[in-house]
């Protein structure tokens, strides 16, 4: 190759480079505001960009400021409803849907034994701070009151009273005067309240149909307008494609029904069309239709997430227990490895189940001895998990080295399986030289007032430790540990070509790192064309916290441990309704929106295993005590409906939107009580008993209907039964629909599913066994049989 080709060469990959950073390619998530207050955006978080150099439009409904790359939005009081703000970047003119409502006061009221006390409510809306909601006793009559705003959906909540004439301390209530109610899970219940739509009545808008012509396709809406008899106008219909709005002779309408012409260059080149409709402040639910899904996404995905050390043995050689006299089997190295995995792949485990995506553990080297957990009873472990981490770019030698490892992510690759690393940022171990080199990285283990700041998950969250053998960085104290561990992660996935991280206790970390990383992310493989890379992470709190990592300058998902903590109980006890699973499900739509890539889970490293839960062998509210159950009684399934009862939560994950993970084992039924008791070992294949080869086989078919499914990865979704016992939803995009219909009784139940009479359904077939269904009067009459699930197709 000539100098002169090279030098050509180079200013057209500067010139490519450049024109990746000047066009937005994320989809522009809506921005959701209460109606009369300010809300402040970083820019970055709303798209990516290497340079931001945007105008921003006035709007008539909304305040719009913007300086120094943030977006301050207020929007008028009485404001609600969804309307466009229009901004240029680049000379190209883009629009973010922005959405306002007004939230309702909701009023709450606690009689404590002394009127002496000090009383807060705390919950769920605000992250179960006990401390920053104080409640009065305005009439001096022992009633404590407080009014707070709340947005419709389901809050849980309970009462925090510091009696100065008790000794013994402060104590938790839930609501007397409320009698619906919750297993927390810890021990203890929660209040539930249960705040409704200011606006009665369906609103909703449906995907009706796509007619293509030779140059354009029209795609077909309808509103659903229980309560409204008013006319549509395109005046109403926000309508976007690829963040552009669709210009309005590109919408026609006819009474309730919508259509919107789109160019078929549009649909070859994959964009995303967006409509939604507002009447009278009522804004309808979001319609997203992915124009071309010939490649892989996010939304195609299933994780499997294993710990390597106890999944599969494949290299006896590096089979390496911990020697130390107070170390049990259950804490140390079981022998699982890398080649183990590669072997796995290899057999076509994966493939079979239907499984594309691996998120392994950490594999980076972990300390070769055993130390003392800090909490009674002070038993001792090993590094086994990953996450005691000793070295910054060593692989486990127990697993393999960074050979295998590639190799390993090779092979998943020729096997079109994407892989995920489990990525440790908050902590390292105190055999880690970062420690012994720059102790100013780190936060202190001793409090002001003395305390050690141990396992303060809420109080010392930014700064907390996990152990004192643990040491956590201090990213807002150490620029330095921000830019070195941040540049460490970009290593590992340039080091490896694996496809993108699981990262570890994200909420420990400040936001400036998730940023950080992300904008590092992006210009070393977004520019250059890899847009496929996926961060999820991991978070317990409230919704507020957890989505306030989940954007586009920061992770594109997070577990959703709020569905999973509202899931496992309404599936595991018959007393409770199916309806508070339901406006579980809407709290999620309502955070993250229904086209979401958050982790939808069953069970995790960090749970009790469900089907411990399902055996009863765990008590839903005794779930503290798990741990000591593992080792003492460790559950052994003992019910054939247990099986029957994951099999249905099994279903649940794979057609709801967002992405199905399963944690090894889920597929045949593992159990297990807490950590390390739901980290068994493995088993495959003559292993398993009847009942677990049984379970596997209706799994991978439940998988296999998902990944034959469009609407279940990408549809919308529409509830059509919430009740004690049944379930029904449908999902649907462009080119099909899927009924999903769940009992999770103990009985057999005759129940007839209405269906939108707009959708004309006549039949459906079962996609597990191939049963035929007519519908009649626009309903589905069908006889359930005990813990029993139905996932229909309409013809």
């Amino acid at each position: 190759m000539s100098s002169f080709t090279k030098t050509l060469l180079t200013i057209l990959l500067l010139f490519l480079s450049n024109g990746f950073s000047q066009t937005i390619t994320d989809v522009i998530d809506p921005i959701k505001l209460k109606s009369g207050e300010t809300d402040t955006l970083l820019i970055s978080d709303i798209f990516y960009a290497e340079k931001y150099d945007i105008t921003v439009e006035s709007s008539p409904n909304i305040k719009v400021k913007y300086e120094n790359n943030l977006l301050i939005l207020t929007p008028d009081s009485l404001f609600e409803g969804m309307e466009l703000l229009h901004f240029f970047f680049n000379n190209d003119k883009y629009s973010i849907p922005v959405l306002s409502e007004i939230n309702q006061k909701v009023d709450f009221a606690f009689k404590p034994a002394n009127k002496k006390s000090n009383v807060f409510l705390f919950g769920s809306f605000n992250n179960w701070n006990r401390n920053n909601i104080r409640m009065t006793d305005i009439n001096n009559d022992g009633v404590f009151y407080t009014s707070i705003s709340l947005e419709p959906g389901r809050h849980e909540y309970k009462f925090y009273v510091d009696d100065p004439d008790d000794s013994s301390g402060a104590m938790e209530f839930i609501d007397p005067d409320n009698p619906e109610f919750l297993s927390n899970g810890f021990g203890g219940y929660n209040s539930v309240r249960t705040v409704h739509e200011r606006h009665s009545g369906v609103f909703y808008l449906h995907n009706i149909s796509m007619v293509k012509n030779k140059s354009s396709n029209t795609y077909t809406f309808y509103l659903e307008d229980e309560n409204s008899r008013s006319r549509l106008s395109t005046e109403n219909i926000f309508a976007l494609i690829n963040n552009k709005k669709i210009e309005e002779v590109k919408i026609k309408t006819d009474d309730n029904y919508i259509y919107v012409e789109i160019d078929n260059d549009k649909i070859e080149t994959g964009g995303i069309f967006r409509i939604a409709v507002t009447v009278n402040g009522r804004s309808s639910n979001l319609q997203t239709i992915f124009l071309n899904q010939n490649n892989f996404s996010w939304h195609d995905a299933i994780i499997y997430s294993i710990m390597i050390d106890r999944f599969n043995d494949g290299d006896e050689s590096n089979t390496i227990p911990v020697q130390h006299k107070s170390l049990t089997a259950k804490a140390n190295y079981m022998g699982g490895d890398l080649q183990g995995i590669i072997d796995k792949i290899n057999d076509g485990y994966f493939t079979s189940l239907g499984a594309n995506t691996l998120w392994l553990s950490p594999v980076i080297a972990n300390t070769d001895s055993a130390y003392q957990e800090y909490p009674e009873p002070h038993r001792y472990y090993t590094g086994y998990h990953g996450y005691w981490p000793v070295h910054p770019t060593n692989v486990e030698e127990r697993f393999g080295d960074m050979e295998l490892l590639k190799k390993l992510i090779e092979t998943a690759h020729s096997k079109n399986i994407k892989v995920l690393l489990d990525y440790v940022a908050n902590h390292i171990h105190i055999e880690h030289p970062f420690w012994k080199e720059h102790r100013d990285w780190f936060g202190n283990l001793e409090l002001p007032d003395g305390r050690k700041n141990l396992r303060l998950w809420d109080e010392q969250r930014l700064t907390t430790w996990f152990e004192p053998y643990m040491p956590s960085f201090d990213f807002e104290g150490s620029e330095e540990a921000l830019e070195v561990m941040t540049d460490n992660a970009v290593w590992w996935l340039k080091e490896t070509g694996a496809d993108g991280f699981r990262h570890d206790a994200v909420k420990h970390i400040p936001n400036e790192f998730w940023r950080l990383l992300t904008k590092k992310i992006r210009k070393e493989f977004f520019n250059s064309g890899n847009k496929n890379l996926y961060q999820i992470g991991e978070t317990f709190g409230s919704y507020d916290l957890v989505s306030s990592y989940v954007n586009k300058g920061q992770l594109d998902a997070q577990f959703n441990f709020n569905l999973y903590d509202t899931s496992v109980p309404v599936f595991i006890d018959t007393a409770l309704s199916f309806k508070l699973l339901d406006l579980q499900m809407k709290n999620t739509f309502e955070v993250y929106g229904i086209n979401h890539l958050m982790g939808n889970v069953m069970d995790s490293h960090d749970k009790v295993r469900f089907m411990a839960f399902a055996d009863y062998d765990v008590a839903l509210a005794d779930a503290m005590n798990a741990g000591e159950i593992g080792w003492n009684n460790p559950p052994e399934v003992s019910y054939s409906d247990s099986y029957k009862k994951l099999k249905l939560m099994t279903v649940f994950l794979n057609t709801i939107p967002g992405i199905p993970v399963i944690y090894y084992g889920d597929e045949f039924g593992m159990t297990g009580a807490a950590d390390p008791d739901n980290r068994r070992m493995m088993r495959f294949d003559e292993e398993l008993n009847a009942a677990e080869t049984n379970t596997i086989a209706d799994v991978r078919k439940i998988i296999g209907v998902r990944n034959q499914s469009p609407a279940l990865r990408y549809g919308d979704f529409l509830t059509l039964t919430a009740d004690k016992n049944i379930y029904s939803y449908i999902r649907s995009d462009m080119t099909e629909r899927i009924i999903v219909v769940i009992n999770k009784s103990y009985n057999e139940i005759s129940t007839s599913v209405k269906l939108p009479e707009v959708y004309r359904i006549n039949s459906v077939f079962d996609l597990i066994d191939g049963s035929q269904y007519s519908t009649q009067n626009n309903s589905l009459n069908l006889m359930l049989k005990p813990l029993s699930f139905l996932i229909l197709k309409v013809n």
